[in-house]
């Protein structure tokens, strides 16, 4: 996941806490609506701005856990 992304994802779950608290939101559902709700908002904005949608973003070529183990492995080799 890029900063882009990170960014979009960080905006959503900090609007969508605002929403839950602002709104005093009760219960699981209704929690999940505003999520979905907040979520959609959020990727209509990205759109019509032009921008790419998530999940059109380049994926890394190496996972974070891949990263992860090969630097574990050189930190190892290193010793």
């Amino acid at each position: 996941m890029g900063s882009e992304e990170l960014a979009a994802n960080l905006f959503r779950i900090t609007k969508t806490e605002a929403k839950l608290k602002r709104d005093n939101v009760i219960g699981e559902s209704k929690a999940n609506n505003t999520h979905f709700i907040v979520g959609k908002n959020v990727r209509e904005a990205i759109k019509k701005n032009g921008n790419v949608m998530p999940e059109d973003l380049p994926i890394p070529d190496k996972s974070l856990k891949e990263l992860e183990k090969q630097n574990k492995n050189i930190l190892m080799i290193n010793k």
